[in-house]
C-alpha cells in the first residue's frame, strides 16, 4: 500500500507541476486533475460494474414476482433466481467484482492525498486557507454527503428497507468523517462522485443494450 501511496503522491506532484508551469501554482487543481485521470483510467471497469447494476435493476420486477410467488419456499425461489440471471446472461456478483479491484487503488489515493506535504505558500484553494486541514466552512463535508447520496440513488436496485437505510446511513456517515478529514482529501472524494456521477447518468440514459452485455 505504500507503494501504491507513493506513486499516486508522485502523480499528485506531477499535476502540481503542470499548474506551476502554467503560471497557476495550485495543490487543489492538481488533486481535480488526479481525480479525472483515474477515473478516465478505471473507466472500463465503472463500465462493466454500472452495466451489471442497469441490467439487476431490469430484472427486479421479475425478480419481485418470483420473491412473492415462492416466498413459502425458498430452495424453488433460489432455483428461479438462478434459472432467471441465466436466461438473462446476469452474474449478481459482477457488479462486485470491478469494485474489489479498484480497492487498492483507492485506499492508496486516501493515505496519498491525507499525508501529502504541501507548499506553504500554495496549500490554500477556494474557500479553503489549507488543504491539509479540514473545511471550517464544512462545505466540503456536505458537499461529500450530497454527491454520495445521489450516487448511491443513481445505483439503488430496490427499495427495501435495508436499501433506504443505507441510503440515509452512507451519505451522514460520509459528511461526518469528512468533517475531520484534510480539505483536500474531501475535495477529491467530492470530484470523484461528481464525475461517477456523470458517467453513472450518460451511461443509464443511453437506449437500453441487451442485458447479456452486463456479463
Amino acid at each position: 500500500m505504500d507503494f501504491l501511496s507513493g506513486i499516486m503522491q508522485s502523480a499528485l506532484t506531477f499535476f502540481y507541476g503542470l499548474t506551476k508551469s502554467v503560471g497557476v501554482p495550485s495543490y487543489g487543481i492538481a488533486i481535480i486533475l488526479l481525480t479525472i485521470a483515474i477515473k478516465l483510467i478505471l473507466y472500463p471497469l465503472t463500465v462493466k460494474q454500472v452495466k451489471s447494476m442497469k441490467a439487476m435493476q431490469d430484472l427486479q420486477p421479475k425478480m419481485k414476482e418470483m420473491q412473492e410467488k415462492y416466498k413459502g419456499n425458498p430452495e424453488k425461489l433460489q432455483k428461479e433466481m438462478a434459472a432467471l440471471y441465466k436466461d438473462a446472461g446476469v452474474n449478481p456478483l459482477s457488479g462486485c467484482l470491478p469494485l474489489i479491484v479498484q480497492m487498492p487503488f483507492l485506499i492508496a489515493i486516501f493515505f496519498a492525498i491525507r499525508d501529502f506535504h504541501y507548499e506553504e505558500q500554495f496549500q490554500s484553494f477556494l474557500w479553503m486557507s489549507n488543504l491539509a486541514h479540514p473545511d471550517p466552512t464544512y462545505i466540503l463535508p456536505v458537499l461529500s454527503a450530497a454527491t454520495t447520496y445521489v450516487q448511491q440513488k443513481q445505483t439503488m436496485t430496490d427499495n427495501s428497507q435495508q436499501n433506504k437505510m443505507m441510503m440515509i446511513f452512507m451519505p451522514l456517515f460520509i459528511g461526518y468523517i469528512s468533517l475531520t478529514f484534510p480539505g483536500g482529501l474531501v475535495l477529491y472524494w467530492v470530484v470523484s462522485n461528481l464525475f461517477q456521477i456523470a458517467q453513472q447518468w450518460w451511461m443509464y440514459r443511453k437506449p437500453a443494450e441487451t442485458v447479456g452485455e452486463a456479463r
